[in-house]
């Protein structure tokens, strides 16, 4: 197996990983440690009937991104908002706005989410029969796509998308709920998604959704994560400043 090697000057080569020199592995971990780390608070787990205030608390707490978790009562038991919502939230602050839809049919929506002004649309590969389809559209609109899968759902079902995605959201805990704590096993999913990359099947980003919080940050982090979505962790926080900036790598 190829592994692609970032060097500091020039461009990318493929080489055996028994060839990798030693300038090519400093590199790598340079690469590696540079890597911001983005915690997207979930607004599912904020007040709704003061959702203006929920919008300030992310950016006053040094939230990176605002997640959208849209559910529909049918790909998950739960129903919560839509594209009007996602609209709304969009007046109220210039952070990305990154919509995840738990739901059947997700393509139908993203018309109306693109109106919204989302930054970026992740859908589950369980929902859709034309996900290589649907992320081009995805693209073709203007948004970063992204793609979804439950805890029970192997990584390597989602190879050949690899390389049509922006992202990729390994779900932590069974979608449906707040407040779930993190499936560890996982986490095993997060590294070889890692490995993926590092052999060039892609250039995406790699996000977890569930049982992100203080006690979890360090496991997570150190499993080659870099969007982490936090709801109850953050929202439910005495003070949900203090316990963002306890989740930093």
């Amino acid at each position: 197996m190829a592994l692609l090697s970032v060097y500091p000057k020039g461009k990318p080569r493929v080489n055996k990983p028994e060839a990798l020199d030693t300038a090519c592995a400093h590199s790598i971990i340079l690469f590696m440690a540079d890597r911001k780390s983005i915690i997207a608070p979930s607004i599912l787990a904020a007040d709704f009937s003061e959702i203006g205030k929920a919008v300030e608390l992310v950016e006053k707490s040094g939230g990176d991104w605002i997640h959208l978790d849209v559910m529909d009562g049918t790909f998950v038991p739960p129903i919560t908002f839509g594209a009007q919502m996602a609209g709304a939230i969009r007046r109220k602050t210039k952070l990305p706005l990154d919509a995840h839809l738990m739901t059947i049919t997700p393509g139908k929506h993203l018309d109306a989410f693109v109106e919204a002004g989302v930054d970026r649309f992740t859908f589950h590969f369980e929902a859709e029969t034309h996900s290589h389809r649907l992320l081009g559209e995805i693209r073709s609109r203007g948004l970063k796509a992204g793609i979804s899968v439950v805890p029970s759902t192997p990584i390597s079902i989602i190879e050949e998308l690899l390389g049509m995605v922006d992202q990729v959201l390994i779900m932590t805990v069974n979608p449906g709920w707040g407040g779930q704590s993190l499936i560890p096993e996982t986490l095993e999913k997060v590294r070889n998604l890692v490995k993926y990359r590092e052999n060039g099947a892609g250039d995406f980003l790699i996000c977890v959704d569930g049982g992100f919080g203080p006690d979890t940050s360090s496991e997570i982090w150190n499993s080659g994560v870099d969007v982490a979505v936090m709801g109850s962790a953050f929202f439910g926080a005495a003070n949900p400043g203090k316990a963002l900036q306890e989740c930093r790598r």
